[in-house]
């Protein structure tokens, strides 16, 4: 299969390559730096502006699928007014290039995987959601559905379109567990805010897997929540973490002081989805990392 990737650079891109490499797809991955980048065989590195079809609009006819995970990182800077809007529009102007290209293609790729969050379920609380439960009316409720509604028109067109609501990817240098390492490994390990807020997470190569397994089943389509079957709550990641890194967890941060240093952003680590991948499980996925100490001391042995 050959694969037209947007946000091929970014963690979770990178682990998708390489599985999709090891089962023999071709991957395009249009990027704003294609330079800094060695095209192969089986990979090449195509220029564009995230925002528009110019330049890479012909090699839609020639693709299988298309993965749109382009998007600015939601956690890497404070959300100002500014960066909202740099994180929304990254986001649709992405995809509604990719409908758009879509649209134009004589011999169109069949299937688009969609990103999203489960951030569109909002603080869930101790109620489980599923892929049918309603999206929340707040900042990160909103940009998904957006996100998610920017290539929707491509139903339209007869394409599988797949939507990929992923919970907190873990890696040991991105991302919320990047960020807990630092605090761990100074000894300064406990629960965010209360801790009792749900974690919804899943291991980087069961986020690549996941998708791939997606794109390789010809009766997937929708919205699926990529989680690990059980979700866990923030205190318990972070008991799991100080277990494997051998550090205390014993020093709590305020959910006010979060607030104070972090504002909205905050929101990323103290409100959380006990969300549930039913569809996914139903669809027969099986994971390699579905125990959360296993997933760890995975990503942290030597």
């Amino acid at each position: 299969m050959k694969i037209l990737l947007t946000g091929g650079t970014g963690t979770i891109g990178r682990a998708f390559i390489m599985e999709a490499i090891q089962r023999q797809h071709q991957i395009l991955v249009l990027s704003r730096n294609p330079e800094k980048y060695t095209s192969t065989q089986v990979i090449e590195y195509i220029r564009w502006d995230g925002r528009t079809t110019d330049g890479w609009q012909s090699y839609m006819e020639k693709t299988d699928a298309v993965v749109n995970l382009a998007g600015a990182n939601i956690g890497d800077r404070l959300w100002t007014p500014k960066r909202k809007r740099v994180i929304r529009e990254s986001r649709l102007k992405a995809g509604e290039a990719v409908s758009q290209a879509f649209t134009a293609a004589k011999n169109r790729p069949r299937v688009l995987l969609q990103a999203s969050a489960v951030g569109y379920y909002g603080e869930t609380g101790d109620r489980e959601v599923n892929e049918s439960s309603p999206a929340a009316s707040d900042y990160l409720g909103d940009l998904c559905v957006e996100w998610e509604n920017s290539t929707r028109n491509v139903e339209d067109l007869g394409v599988r379109r797949i939507v990929l609501r992923t919970g907190l990817v873990l890696t040991k240098t991105s991302g919320a567990l990047g960020k807990l390492q630092i605090q761990y490994q100074l000894f300064a390990g406990g629960p965010l805010g209360s801790g009792k807020h749900w974690w919804p997470w899943i291991h980087l190569k069961d986020q690549a897997l996941a998708m791939l397994y997606l794109l390789e089943h010809d009766q997937a389509s929708g919205v699926y929540n990529l989680s690990a079957p059980t979700p866990a709550r923030m205190a318990d990641v972070g008991k799991a973490l100080a277990k494997v890194l051998k550090r205390p967890f014993w020093l709590p941060i305020p959910a006010f002081a979060l607030k104070i240093v972090l504002g909205d952003m905050s929101k990323i680590l103290l409100e959380g989805q006990r969300a549930i991948p039913k569809r996914l499980l139903e669809l027969g996925y099986s994971y390699q990392y579905p125990d959360l100490e296993g997933a760890l001391r995975e990503i942290f042995t030597p």
